[in-house]
Order: C-alpha cells, then sequence, then structure tokens
C-alpha cells in the first residue's frame, strides 16, 4: 500500500475508535452514524488566516450603532429636560401626570423609530448588530414602545381630563376629533395595536409566515401616521427651534433609511446583477435546492453563513420575500439556497423555471468566518439550519479532522445537502455525525430518543475532546439552538466562541 494512502486508513481508524462510533452509557447504545474518508488529492488549506483586521471593523461597526442609539436617546432626555420636564414632575397634580405624559411619549416615539430603523437593513445596524441581536432588539423594542404609548395615552388623557375638570372618556373624545392630527394617530395606534397582537407568539403560531409578515408591514404605516400630530401639536415637538430640527430630521432620515435600503438598494442591485434560476432539484424528502447566476456576483460580496431576502417573479404572490441562507460558498460563482418544504411560499419553489428573474435583498448576517478565532469548527445544524453551515465548510480553511459537522433530522430521508456533505467527508476530511430520529421525551431537547441516555455536554466532549481549539457555530429553530447553546456552555464552550444567528422576529 501507498505510504500516503496507509496515513489515511490510519487516521479514519483512529477516528473511529477515538469518536467512538458505537458507544455504551449505561444501559443505552448509542449510535452516531459517521463518515470520515478523504480524498488525498485535494488541497488543503493548511492554516487559518488571521482575521484580525476583519474583527476590528466589525468592532468599530458595533461602536457606531451603539453610539447612534445611545446618542440619540440622551438627546431625547436632554430636549424633555431643557422643556421643564423635571420641575414639572415635582408634586401629584395634573401638570404631573400630562409632563410623565409627554416623557413617555417621547420615549415611545424614539423607540417606534428605532424599530424602523433595525428593520430598514440599514447598514450600520446590520453589521454592528448582526441579525440575530437585531430581531432580538426588535421584539423587545417594540413590545416596550407600544406599553410607553399606551401610558401616553392614558397619562396625557388624564392630565388633561384633571385640568379641565371633564370625565376622561370625554377628554379622549375631544383629543381624537378636535386636535389637529389626532384621528390620524388613532388609525395609527390601531394599526400598531394590530402588528402586536399578531406577534404574540400564540398568536403569530396560528398565521401563516406570508400572512404574518404582509400584516406586519403595517407598523411602517401605522408609525406614519403617528407622525403629525406629534409635529403639529406636540409641545415637546416644536417647544423650541432645536427640538423641531431634530424631531424633523430624525423622521426624515428613518424615513429615507427605508426607502433606500428597503427598496431603492434592494431594486438597484437586482438590475445590476440580474439574478435569475438556472436549475431545481429536489434535496432529501421535503427539500429543494435552487441554484442561480447572474451578472459579476463578486460585487456583492456575499459570504458563506450570510442570507439574502429572495423574491421569485414567477406570478402571483412573488411580492413576498423570503430569508433563506446561502446553501454553498458563492466564491464559486454561483447562489445556491436549500429549503425545507414547509408551505405555500416554500412549496412554489417547486414550480420555478430555469430563467425565472429573482429580486434579492442582501447579503445580511454576521455567521460568517469572519467571527472564526480557533484553529477547528463543529457545526451543528438542524433541518433547514444544516444549509449555511455547508457553505461555511465550503469555504472555510482547515486540515483533515479539524472540522466537525453534527447533523438532526427526523428522519435520514429528510435530511438535506447530503451530496455536498459527502463531498466535504470526502475531499476535506470533514468528520460528519447524524443525529436522526423522533425527538426525545427525557434528556437534552435537541437531541433524538436515541441518546437520551447522554447529557448534551458529555456528547459535545466526546465528539470534540480539545473544545479550547473550537469555534461552534449553531444554526437551526430557535428552541433547539437555545438548547444546544446551554450544553455547550456546560460543556465548557465560551459564549464568544458559539456562533448562531437568526433572521425570524
Amino acid at each position: 500500500m501507498h505510504p500516503r494512502k496507509r496515513v489515511v486508513w490510519l487516521w479514519v481508524l483512529w477516528e473511529a475508535v477515538n469518536l467512538g462510533v458505537v458507544s455504551e452509557r449505561g444501559r443505552h447504545t448509542v449510535v452516531m452514524t459517521a463518515q470520515a474518508t478523504f480524498s488525498e488529492t485535494t488541497p488543503v488549506p493548511p492554516s487559518v488566516p488571521s482575521r484580525g483586521g476583519r474583527r476590528t471593523t466589525a468592532a468599530m461597526w458595533r461602536l457606531a450603532a451603539t453610539v447612534a442609539i445611545w446618542g440619540t436617546s440622551l438627546a431625547v432626555l436632554v430636549l424633555w429636560v431643557r422643556g421643564g420636564g423635571v420641575q414639572a414632575t415635582l408634586g401629584l397634580n395634573a401638570e404631573s401626570l400630562t409632563t410623565m405624559g409627554r416623557l413617555t411619549g417621547l420615549v415611545s416615539a424614539n423607540l417606534l423609530l428605532y424599530q424602523v430603523m433595525l428593520m430598514a437593513r440599514v447598514p450600520v445596524f446590520e453589521r454592528g448588530f448582526g441579525r440575530d441581536a437585531i430581531v432580538r432588539m426588535h421584539r423587545h423594542v417594540g413590545f416596550w414602545s407600544f406599553w410607553l404609548l399606551v401610558a401616553h395615552i392614558v397619562l396625557v388623557v388624564l392630565g388633561y381630563a384633571a385640568t379641565a375638570a371633564v370625565n376622561p372618556l370625554v377628554q379622549l373624545w375631544e383629543f381624537v376629533w378636535e386636535y389637529p392630527g389626532m384621528l390620524l394617530a388613532a388609525a395609527g395606534t390601531g394599526l400598531l395595536v394590530m402588528v402586536v397582537v399578531t406577534s404574540i407568539r400564540r398568536a403569530r403560531r396560528r398565521l401563516r409566515y406570508e400572512s404574518w409578515h404582509l400584516l406586519h408591514l403595517y407598523g411602517y404605516l401605522g408609525a406614519g401616521l403617528a407622525i403629525p400630530h406629534m409635529l403639529w401639536t406636540g409641545a415637546d415637538f416644536v417647544s423650541s427651534p432645536t427640538a423641531t430640527v431634530y424631531w424633523w430630521t430624525l423622521w426624515a432620515v428613518t424615513a429615507a433609511a427605508v426607502l433606500v435600503f428597503r427598496v431603492g438598494l434592494p431594486l438597484a442591485r437586482s438590475l445590476r446583477h440580474d439574478v435569475r434560476v438556472t436549475g431545481i432539484a429536489p434535496d432529501g424528502a421535503h427539500g429543494v435546492a435552487v441554484r442561480m447566476t447572474g451578472r459579476a456576483l463578486h460585487a456583492l460580496r456575499a459570504e458563506a453563513g450570510q442570507f439574502f431576502v429572495w423574491r421569485f417573479l414567477d406570478g402571483p404572490g412573488w411580492t413576498r420575500g423570503h430569508p433563506f441562507s446561502l446553501a454553498a460558498d458563492p466564491a464559486s460563482g454561483e447562489l445556491v439556497i436549500s429549503v425545507r418544504l414547509a408551505g405555500d411560499g416554500t412549496h412554489r419553489l417547486t414550480g420555478l423555471r430555469p430563467g425565472t428573474r429573482v429580486l434579492i435583498e442582501g447579503p445580511y448576517g454576521t455567521m460568517t468566518g469572519a467571527r472564526r478565532q480557533g484553529r477547528k469548527l463543529l457545526m451543528i445544524g438542524a433541518g433547514a439550519g444544516v444549509a449555511p453551515l455547508v457553505s461555511l465548510l465550503e469555504s472555510e480553511p482547515y486540515l483533515p479532522g479539524e472540522a466537525t459537522l453534527i447533523t438532526r433530522d427526523h428522519a435520514d430521508a429528510e435530511a438535506l445537502r447530503v451530496e455536498a456533505i459527502g463531498q466535504l467527508v470526502h475531499t476535506r476530511g470533514v468528520r460528519h455525525f447524524t443525529l436522526n430520529g423522533p425527538r426525545g421525551q427525557s434528556g437534552p431537547s435537541w437531541l433524538p430518543q436515541s441518546h437520551a441516555a447522554w447529557s448534551g455536554a458529555d456528547l459535545v466532549r466526546h465528539v470534540a475532546p480539545d473544545l479550547d481549539d473550537y469555534d461552534v457555530y449553531l444554526c437551526g429553530p430557535g428552541p433547539w439552538m437555545r438548547a444546544a447553546e446551554t450544553d455547550l456552555r456546560s460543556a465548557g464552550v465560551p459564549a464568544d466562541r458559539i456562533h448562531r444567528e437568526t433572521f425570524s422576529i
């Protein structure tokens, strides 16, 4: 046998013994199906390149985003204090109620602007915080903004009613019908109430994604309808030239951000790159892979691990955008997505034809190789979450045996990107383990029933005993990722070595 081939087979044998392809724990036999063969003919990058510059750039974006948020927040407080807000709150009377109502209204308006800005794909926030943090912020900020809006309405109505010695309901009626811009504000408030109610998790689970997304867009209209009464009758908005300039500028910048980054830039990129479908193929029993090409795709600067919002111009329903991660390294010259068929929007993809034009928004996301710090990679994915991990494994440098992929599906036939994973095993020496089967009734919730005897932390240490050398990339359903991350932390993986991202609110 050739000496190099002998080394390959010895490495395979060692990995099988070291990882315990069949391991006994207690009274249960735990099976992890593994693949660990690779071709010696494909060159493998020898080491991880320095990423100090990219991490410094990311830190600068994060600093800029943080300064933008805190700067505007402090500006609102300063304007309120300069308007005599502190003095007016002394004592419990009608004036103090009105003044607290003004403050809650100011903060609510500021948070409402953040709501719009955070979801407008503004680069300073996308690159500074990342999609996962933006999604969490959007949800928390949204509910805080809503409840402060409710407090604003209640406090102002009570304050004015006490001053005029009238019934609060009468005062509310007068506000809506007699004050400039208040009828529009009432309509805007109704739309915001609808958005908040449909965003409650229990309510959202009853809605299709497409329906929920359409309803959620009414939040923009609700915010827009609230503007006139603030700028026409709000004392803190028109109390001084400084306040007037500040609020008009902030609203104008927010509106411009939506028009530029949610409408103008995606249209310009779509026209420039002329992305079109080139092929559609089944991917597993319940998935489909879509391949696309276009002009000068390298100019998009897309990275493995990122995602786009896609709109396929194939007929009615094309306006509904769907966020799908890249399922292959974009440096290959094409854009590939792999989608689990789960609803009307995804089933439409099976009917796409070659040549179909595609509108794109993106690339977005920070779950890229730029976040990598260690020499080795541990990729843990469930369902469609495997797709971006495969793209990262295709693009990142590592030696044979230094990258491990764990995939989780309910059944073997449901697995996505099987051929691509097999190629990585064969040509790059990726270690692939499958954890397929029904969800366990006991044990870690991210593991199947067949592994209920294991603790999640023990399994992680078993697969990657030298955890200090690893970066861990997680992708899958939110609750599943949270459970896996808990066990990763218990196994001793530092928080800054665990990389995950979600783009659903």
